[in-house]
């Protein structure tokens, strides 16, 4: 009987201390994210979890998943519109066939600047999109910076499109950074992310494009010699929750976890650009030949770029351009 009595009492602990736990931690938010550990999406993502646990202490634990642990982000973004993972941090490519006007981002050239930039996200088209997107059933709470693509090689620096001709450059499976490589002048060749360094390693490719942060922690360095500052793309990482988890929050939850989620893109956009001004620095210390191309450099390649908007303009909408290229003009 004794014995019966202390394994009760033992149980009876472990269950209350499971109980505290779970009161401890509140509603767990699991967060995917493509990116490793070092990048500024991550940290920011981590950021978040962190003013959400002052704000509302025991209410929600944050907990991000970095290098695709939960899946990529096509699959965690869907994951997050079923309600089956919590939120993502994504790249607008998942977005675009939920909302086509997501598109405008992959577009070559069309933002040209930092400022245009948070113009854009900041202002009344990123409110737009936003809206559209929660009608698909996904909240947007804030809008993260993947930054510039830049553009790295093996073979010799790249200062027009004409150097990039036969050059077999990785791109992600993105139908406009397809056409426009093309219309470059280069051989876009998609393959995963996780892919890249082994075939930049074997020669399988000559190069790839991706910002400047993700460059150097991938240490792509040690297989390319040559940076171009092409800035070809400025892409944006984007913040998500399911909505109808966000519509289960009482109200001074949503208006906390909003502004966390807001607070946390300012921080992330400020370590973005200072890791995309430091790693230029350390790519040139390791080695690479940077090239940083002069205004008539960069309109040939904004030039070559001119038949990609005669198709997409139909299909993301002329209006949304107009008023896109109308608020970075305005940025400027």
């Amino acid at each position: 009987m004794k014995r019966t009595a202390i394994l009760i009492l033992t149980l009876a602990c472990m269950i209350g201390f499971t109980a505290g736990q779970a009161i401890a931690q509140g509603k767990i938010l699991k967060i995917s994210n493509g990116i490793n550990e070092q990048h500024p999406s991550y940290l920011a993502n981590k950021r978040f979890g962190e003013i959400l646990a002052a704000k509302l202490p025991g209410k929600y634990t944050v907990q991000v998943y970095a290098n695709s642990q939960l899946g990529d982000d096509v699959r965690a973004t869907e994951a997050v519109r079923m309600g089956t993972l919590e939120m993502v941090t994504t790249s607008a490519s998942p977005l675009t066939g939920l909302v086509p006007e997501f598109n405008v981002f992959d577009l070559p050239f069309i933002i040209p600047s930092e400022k245009a930039a948070d113009a854009v996200f900041d202002g009344p088209i990123g409110a737009k999109l936003a809206d559209a997107l929660e009608k698909k059933g996904i909240k947007l709470l804030a809008y993260y910076e993947n930054g510039f693509r830049q553009l790295t090689n093996s073979a010799h620096a790249v200062k027009s499109p004409a150097d990039l001709k036969g050059l077999k450059i990785r791109t992600m499976q993105n139908p406009i950074h397809l056409e426009a490589f093309r219309a470059m002048g280069a051989n876009p060749t998609p393959m995963p992310f996780s892919e890249v360094f082994t075939a930049l390693q074997q020669k399988t490719i000559d190069g790839q494009e991706n910002p400047i942060p993700t460059i150097w922690l991938s240490k792509f360095y040690e297989v390319q010699k040559y940076v171009s500052l092409t800035g070809h793309v400025y892409g944006p990482h984007i913040m998500l929750i399911g909505k109808k988890l966000w519509d289960s929050f009482p109200a001074a939850d949503q208006k906390i976890i909003a502004e966390a989620a807001k607070e946390s893109a300012v921080y992330q956009r400020s370590i973005n650009r200072k890791m995309n001004s430091d790693f230029v620095d350390n790519l040139r210390k390791a080695g690479v030949t940077v090239t940083e191309l002069t205004p008539e450099q960069h309109k040939a390649f904004v030039d070559a770029c001119a038949s990609v908007y005669t198709t997409w303009e139909p299909k993301i909408g002329k209006a949304l351009l107009d008023e896109f290229r109308a608020t970075v003009s305005k940025a400027k």
